[in-house]
């Protein structure tokens, strides 16, 4: 591939994820980021911080590991 094909993929990809996220995000505050208006189920929650800790962990052990 060309050097400016991928550049150009970069920005077609980085341009889409704006877009979805204006359209998603029109009705959004600060309660519904964190809290998600109080409508997920504890599971979900659950499962949500299980894979942030497990993210972080990842993140910061493995370049020490290395």
């Amino acid at each position: 591939m060309q050097p400016f094909h991928i550049l150009l993929l970069i920005v077609a990809y980085f341009s889409l994820l704006i877009f979805i996220s204006y359209i998603t995000s029109k009705s959004a505050n600060n309660e519904t980021f964190f809290k998600a208006n109080n409508s997920s189920p504890w599971y979900v929650v659950a499962f949500g911080m299980i894979g942030a800790s497990l993210s972080g962990v990842t993140f910061i052990s493995v370049p020490g590991w290395v």
